[in-house]
């Protein structure tokens, strides 16, 4: 297993740092490995996984391939198995704040917990520092932890209780769908009638028991103690309707922001770091993988993360060593 500490000041020089453990980051570990690189991830969440594991560990996953759906916290797992192989150094609970070269070439991090030296960087860091956009409607603030969720980490939670989903994109229509035959009725209200989620899960949520009301925006909210009502308003005809709701799950998604990496001379392009078709970025030796990179033609899906994770590595490879070829072969073939 890898190596995971309270606290370390590292001066030990590792070929590649990931910044940034979700699916792609892992995957580019697992990666390095399999190219003989010395590894560490540094993230500044509690556990491995970004946002699958810290919001959807109990969403299915569609569009990796050979699975037909997999729950996101399996196929976390699965990942950290394929990773953990090679026994990469992982820093977590830690925040990267400042990334320069020293006079050997060599790139140091410092953290909010010390320092960490690097021959090459691969930024994984998903959609960088995300916070929940918070539910615009009155007395949402007096119910935080009291029936109001910003995600869903354990279905049992809404086992027979009375569910209100708000939005109407990829994440609210997956919580909608993950709450069906768990609580005892869901609905989902959405701003407008048409949905910005995947055309499948949609298809899904029309066949589904879940009761969508279109038009409707959440008014305001009200309960003793714990949530017990919820006013919602057609923004239409300003009809309100009172709904009995024990629990509100928003799916208004993210804000994100690059916090200091914004400040590392990385060309950025509207949150999102620009990188070729090496994964390279603008400063040599730093490369960028998954949902934090833009390019012409540029998907974000977990899918996609997978195939730029081992460009960026097998690139960095050549960068490190200018004699090692860059592709090394497929993996069936590893010996």
């Amino acid at each position: 297993m890898s190596s995971v500490q309270d606290f370390v000041r590292d001066e030990s020089t590792y070929d590649i740092t990931i910044i940034g453990g979700g699916p792609t980051g892992l995957f580019a570990a697992f990666y390095c490995g399999m190219r003989g690189a010395s590894c560490k991830i540094i993230d500044s969440l509690p556990e491995l996984g970004g946002q699958l594991a810290e919001l959807y560990p109990e969403k299915y996953i569609y569009d990796v391939g050979g699975f037909p759906r997999i729950l996101a916290r399996d196929l976390i797992e699965n990942l950290k198995q394929q990773a953990f192989q090679y026994n990469p150094s992982v820093r977590l609970n830690e925040k990267v704040i400042g990334l320069t070269r020293n006079d050997d070439n060599v790139f140091e991090l410092t953290t909010d917990k010390g320092l960490h030296l690097s021959r090459a960087i691969i930024i994984c860091a998903g959609i960088g520092v995300f916070t929940p956009r918070e539910l615009p409607a009155k007395g949402v603030e007096n119910f935080a932890g009291k029936g109001i969720d910003y995600y869903i980490d354990d279905l049992k939670k809404y086992k027979g209780k009375r569910a209100l989903v708000v939005g109407g994109g990829d994440s609210a229509v997956d919580f909608a769908l993950m709450l069906e035959g768990v609580a005892s009725e869901v609905t989902l209200i959405h701003r407008r009638d048409q949905f910005r989620a995947h055309e499948e899960s949609v298809t899904r949520l029309k066949a589904s028991t879940v009761r969508t009301m279109t038009f409707f925006e959440l008014d305001s909210v009200s309960g003793a103690e714990q949530l017990e009502e919820a006013v919602v308003m057609n923004n239409k005809t300003k009809e309100t309707v009172t709904l009995k709701v024990d629990a509100i799950i928003s799916g208004l998604g993210f804000s994100a922001s690059l916090g200091p990496m914004t400040e590392w001379g990385l060309e950025i392009v509207d949150n999102e770091i620009v990188v070729n078709t090496k994964m390279e970025t603008n400063i040599p030796g730093v490369y960028a993988a998954g949902d934090i990179v833009t390019y012409p033609g540029k998907i974000k899906l977990i899918a996609t993360g997978f195939g730029e994770a081992p460009t960026a590595v097998n690139n960095a490879k050549t960068y490190l060593d200018p004699n090692a070829k860059l592709s090394p072969g497929h993996s069936s073939s590893r010996k």
